[in-house]
């Protein structure tokens, strides 16, 4: 099978899929290690019985709904290649509006006092997706003299080890091996990666059921928390995706089962003061909650007392996130 065959092979096979010629071309380009250019150029390459073997396996899985991303351990968000895998949400482009919010919020802090070392928060950190590309913006956009410290906080321990694999992946010197997400996560199980300390900015890595085992406030919270109400939550899992129905519902109660709510706003009700809670004065909360429930979020900030409460649309103009100051 040519590479060009394998093409065509994948576009007929994935008719379901919204995009087949995307994903037919990121599965060959993960299988066989070619950009999209040389991919182009090598189409009449012949495929080996291994790379054969394991795209055709790879196309049957997808052809279940099983996510691209969750199939080759990888997605990109922010410009920085993230491991994924169904332990956390795949990274969605309309939540880099969520790190574009907070680095003017950063920003406006180092313009109000260059010394300043301001404490950020990335509740329900997943991937860490959110959290680790504001550090690495910060520390490699010619703001190395910036200090802060950064938490990334998740309920889940299996989110925390794939959290803790991308921050060591993306800031240690020596990087983790680059290729099946599982292999890699468990390479890097052993590495201490619980806490970063460099020399401008730390990190450190905890397991709450929101801000349980949280004792201490921020100058800034981020967080895309589960805010699907629950019967869209059941529905989009119907189409194979196997993303985490706990980083999707948002009809739970503290002890994660169903509120019999159908809002998506249970965990958010109960988020938004602690938030409040956690934050020192003048300090910042930025949540994605989508078009679901934005207005409603942005009158719960109020009610918790946050000033100048107001929603930011995201690239669709559609409402994304919420913003408040305490």
């Amino acid at each position: 099978m040519t590479i060009q065959q394998a093409k065509n092979y994948g576009k007929q096979n994935l008719l379901a899929s919204p995009t087949p010629a995307l994903d037919t071309e990121v599965l060959l380009q993960f299988i066989t290690g070619l950009d999209k250019t040389h991919l182009l150029l090598e189409r009449d390459s012949v495929l080996s019985e291994e790379q054969k073997s394991r795209f055709l396996a790879a196309i049957e899985k997808r052809k279940t709904g099983f996510p691209v991303a969750y199939i080759t351990g990888h997605k990109e968000f922010f410009g920085l290649d993230f491991l994924v895998t169904p332990d956390v949400l795949i990274p969605k482009p309309d939540t880099e509006l969520l790190v574009e919010l907070a680095l003017d919020a950063l920003e406006d802090k180092f313009r109000a006092n260059p010394n300043t070392i301001p404490t950020v928060c990335d509740m329900c950190t997943g991937s860490g997706c959110v959290g680790l590309s504001i550090a690495k913006k910060i520390t490699t956009d010619g703001t190395d003299e910036h200090r802060f410290s950064l938490a990334l906080v998740d309920i889940s321990e299996k989110a925390l080890e794939v959290a803790r694999t991308n921050a060591s992946r993306l800031f240690s010197k020596e990087s983790a091996p680059h290729g099946d997400s599982e292999k890699t996560i468990n390479s890097c199980h052993d590495m201490d990666v619980a806490n970063f300390q460099f020399s401008t900015f730390s990190f450190h890595f905890v397991q709450s059921n929101l801000f349980e085992n949280i004792p201490h406030s921020f100058d800034l919270i981020v967080t895309n928390p589960p805010y699907v109400p629950h019967a869209e939550s059941l529905e989009l899992l119907k189409d194979g995706r196997s993303e985490p129905l706990l980083a999707l519902d948002g009809d739970v109660t503290e002890n994660g089962e169903y509120a019999h709510t159908e809002d998506g706003l249970s965990l958010i009700r109960r988020l938004v003061p602690q938030c409040y809670e956690h934050l020192n004065r003048n300090g910042v909360l930025i949540m994605e909650t989508g078009e679901y429930n934005a207005e409603e979020t942005a009158e719960l900030f109020k009610s918790a007392g946050f000033r100048t409460v107001r929603i930011e649309y995201d690239m669709n103009e559609m409402m994304r996130d919420v913003v408040g100051v305490k």
